[in-house]
């Protein structure tokens, strides 16, 4: 008998998303992405509607960084170039977010039609895979293309454009069924496994070495290889760092782990990777955080091998000594029968480490006393280690902006030398983009309900990206901010001083901002904090409120050193 129900294209679209797995969409709901909309309340999949498409895209991708599985934006063509900065951040994670376009009209394409872009044009770049969907019976196949593109090899995100007539249009609800494959679920995502010659020279490598220095990257988020890297550090007694602007891979539960491969932020890093006969990256790019693998970072007599676990990650690892096609997880469980011990090199890690946090503790005591003796405004990392004191082992820290951002990546490895296990920390990537902690916070706080997330933000980051703080009191998931407020883009600033030949700056200062008025008008609790000694109670009320919350603490501006040892010439006083 032949099949007469018929459903809408937007209603096969999520259909389709939902056989694959995809537990949430984010979304502007906008009249483009209706039947899509419909398909997904039909299924019983969970949307979120946001005040803007790239708050959407945001939440979209926090959520995939916490689950690492797929989550969806949809989009209307408007809506798109609004998402589009929100791609880029994604990009730079490797998120695999997939994002839907409810574009223009198939029929007239090219004739002008109503609100008509080439978004597959624009998206290409930005993700792994950009297609327009030009046959509803298809709907399921390019989602299954592009499900696939998004989570094997290297991940990231990708983009799928539907077009409008095709969206509302009505097919067989059992369309595209009578092809292979009959099965539409996920399924196992492949992985390479190491050649038996290739993983012997670098295993013997690795028994050759005395300075061994592990350096992971994202590959090893992505790939699930965080535990089997956390154990295998800790049996082989090697010092283990994280690539900057990452997923933090470890916590301090490992005792071999000893923070960010970042000369400025981390300084026992410079002399631990000097040091080192040999420099072990895993799921990592050779790119200008690792300045290309090339020296002054890596020194030229330090052997180099990259091990990735697709082929587009080695494309970008062309300049190691030796290159190795693996799975991350299953280099590091046969890293983990090399041995080896190298006890000594890592207690000398940690000692460094130790020396570290006692340098910048007495440090920011000095600091602190000073400006409490002079009336000074608090220091910025006075104020993200004592928000990160008054946090629980479990709860989740997001942080987001420039100084901010660095102040508070500085203050979560001195944190995590005294004790703290934190759930999770997000903030963002690779190409920094301002303006998703908001989004970042409120995913991290969807996904774990009975955890406090505190989002520690730049007043600019803030500015930017603050609309979505709507998102939380519409769906009620309070998060707390705190808003590091300097009263302008201070990172910004401090690099014009060094840049401008009249050492001022310009065009980067705010007025004073209530920011936790507005928190307060929108129905949460707000509290302005302008002395160190009033911010442990105005945290504590603010997580007792069980509302979304905002602490608007006064900080005075101060340089970071990454911002320092890179603005320090005036022919380049910029962060690269």
């Amino acid at each position: 008998m032949t099949n007469t129900r018929t459903i809408r294209g937007g209603a096969l679209l999520a259909r389709a998303l939902k056989e694959k797995g995809v537990d949430h969409a984010f979304t502007l709901a906008g009249g483009f992405c209706n039947p899509a909309l419909e398909g997904f309340m039909e299924c019983q999949m969970p949307v979120i509607n946001c005040p803007h498409e790239q708050v959407a895209g945001h939440l979209a991708d926090g959520h995939t960084r916490i689950t690492r599985k797929p989550s969806v934006c949809l989009v209307g063509p408007e809506g798109f170039a609004n998402a589009v900065p929100a791609m880029l951040e994604a990009w730079g994670e490797r998120s695999p977010v997939i994002f839907v376009t409810g574009s223009s009209t198939l029929k007239r394409q090219g004739a002008g039609g109503f609100k008509e872009i080439d978004d597959v044009a624009i998206a290409a770049p930005l993700t792994k895979y950009s297609m327009q969907i030009t046959d509803g019976e298809r709907i399921g196949e390019f989602v299954d293309r592009a499900w696939r593109a998004a989570t094997t090899g290297y991940p990231g995100p990708v983009h799928l454009s539907l077009p409008v007539d095709i969206m509302f249009s009505s097919f067989p609800d059992d369309v595209g069924r009578g092809e292979r494959p009959f099965d539409r679920g996920d399924r196992p995502v492949a992985r390479a496994w190491p050649d038996p010659q290739r993983l012997d020279e670098v295993l013997s490598l690795v028994r050759a070495a005395r300075r061994p220095v592990l350096i992971g990257g994202h590959g090893i988020w992505w790939s699930g290889g965080e535990e089997a890297l956390a154990a295998t550090a800790t049996k082989l007694r090697m010092p283990v760092f994280n690539v900057p602007y990452h997923t933090k891979l470890l916590g301090a539960d490992c005792d071999a782990f000893m923070g960010l491969a970042d000369f400025h932020q981390y300084h026992p890093s410079k002399p631990a990777i000097h040091e080192a006969d040999l420099v072990l990256t895993v799921g990592c790019r050779l790119d200008n955080q690792m300045n290309f693998g090339n020296p002054p970072f890596i020194q030229a007599d330090t052997r180099l091998v990259c091990v990735n676990g697709s082929h587009e990650e080695l494309e970008y690892n062309f300049g190691a000594d030796v290159q190795l096609l693996s799975d991350p997880g299953a280099f590091l469980r046969a890293l983990g029968e090399v041995g080896n011990t190298w006890d000594g090199w890592l207690q000398l890690q940690r000692s460094r480490r130790a020396s570290w946090v006692k340098e910048w503790s007495d440090h920011i005591a000095a600091e602190t006393a000073t400006d409490e003796a002079e009336g000074r405004m608090m220091h910025p990392l006075q104020l993200a280690l004592d928000v990160q004191a008054g946090m629980q082992d479990g709860d989740w820290l997001v942080f987001d902006g420039g100084n901010t951002h660095f102040w508070n990546e500085i203050a979560a490895n001195i944190a995590a030398a005294r004790g703290l296990v934190l759930g999770g920390i997000l903030h963002p990537g690779n190409y920094s983009l301002l303006g998703v902690g908001v989004s970042f916070a409120l995913a991290a706080k969807n996904l774990n309900r009975d955890r406090t997330t505190v989002l520690v933000t730049g007043d600019g980051a803030f500015l930017s990206g603050g609309l979505s703080i709507e998102t939380c009191f519409q769906e009620d998931v309070p998060i707390v901010v705190v808003v590091d407020n300097n009263g302008g883009l201070d990172c910004i600033s401090q690099q014009q001083e060094r840049l401008f030949a009249n050492g001022q700056h310009f065009a980067t200062d705010f007025r004073d901002i209530p920011f936790h008025t507005m928190f307060e008008g929108l129905g949460g609790f707000g509290e302005l904090v302008t002395a160190r000694s009033a911010l442990p109670g105005a945290l504590e009320r603010a997580i007792a409120s069980e509302k979304t919350a905002c602490l608007n603490v006064k900080c005075r501006g101060v340089i970071s050193p990454i911002v320092a040892a890179t603005s320090d010439r005036r022919d380049k006083a910029s962060i690269e």
